[in-house]
């Protein structure tokens, strides 16, 4: 399939699924401990997970939106999902990329809103990129290695409940159950791609950190969510190393 054609079908891909995240971000956006939201800001009841956060009832009194914004998060998941389309090409671990990219998407907000990433997103991903890959080793032309894919959620997942036993204050345990999601990903291209997007994750986590000191918006030790550059590293570390690959 032709390259240009394959990209800007996963951008309508990206669009479609951006599309449906508002309403899930909305009620996945709660301190940890509280129960997931199940109603509007006015008190109404929200049916479903996906889909716009838009209520009808409020929507009479002209304030029925609520939540992330739509087009946002639409032009957000398109261009994840373009880029990655560019990088992988045709191969058949894009279809894993183009599936679990909305998840990241999602995991980015929520975790930049309320620092939390919830286990029903974490745990899944973890399993269904294990799952999918070792699908996509029965494919040709794939350009992965499955068992290092294994390995490394594995070696990622200790290496940050290390990081959660030495530092509970700067490591969540979210972070811990993302990251072997993440070392599965990394993993199916090497351990280089692994250390490549854990690495980049720490640098843009580090500069952001610091942008807020020097913004006088944040002390040294105020906590900052960690999962969107867990996320946007590995994000950049796939490009990489499927390009690469």
């Amino acid at each position: 399939m032709n390259t240009g054609v394959l990209v800007a079908l996963a951008a309508l891909w990206g669009a479609a699924a951006g599309s449906l995240l508002p309403r899930a971000a909305y009620r996945f956006s709660v301190p940890s401990g509280e129960a997931w939201r199940d109603s509007c800001p006015g008190q109404h009841a929200i049916g479903g997970w996906i889909g716009w956060a838009r209520c009808a009832d409020c929507s009479a009194r002209r304030r029925g939106g609520y939540g992330p914004s739509a087009p946002a998060l639409t032009i957000a998941t398109a261009l994840v999902c373009a880029a990655l389309a560019a990088a992988t090409g045709a191969r058949p671990e894009l279809g894993v990329w183009l599936l679990l990219a909305p998840v990241g998407v999602l995991l980015t907000v929520v975790d930049f809103r309320v620092q939390r990433l919830p286990d029903v997103l974490t745990l899944p991903l973890a399993g269904a990129a294990l799952a999918l890959l070792g699908a996509v080793t029965l494919v040709p032309e794939h350009a992965g290695h499955w068992p290092t894919a294994l390995y490394a959620a594995a070696a990622l997942g200790a290496a940050f409940f290390l990081l959660f036993l030495i530092n509970p204050g700067g490591m969540g345990f979210g972070d811990v159950k993302l990251a072997v999601g993440l070392g599965a990903v990394l993993g199916w291209y090497g351990w280089a791609t692994v250390m490549l997007g854990t690495f980049a994750a720490f640098l843009l986590g580090a500069c952001y950190g610091g942008v807020l000191v020097l913004a006088r918006r944040a002390g040294r030790k105020t906590a900052i969510p960690f999962g969107p550059f867990l996320l946007s590293g590995a994000f950049l570390g796939l490009l990489i190393g499927a390009f690469a690959a």
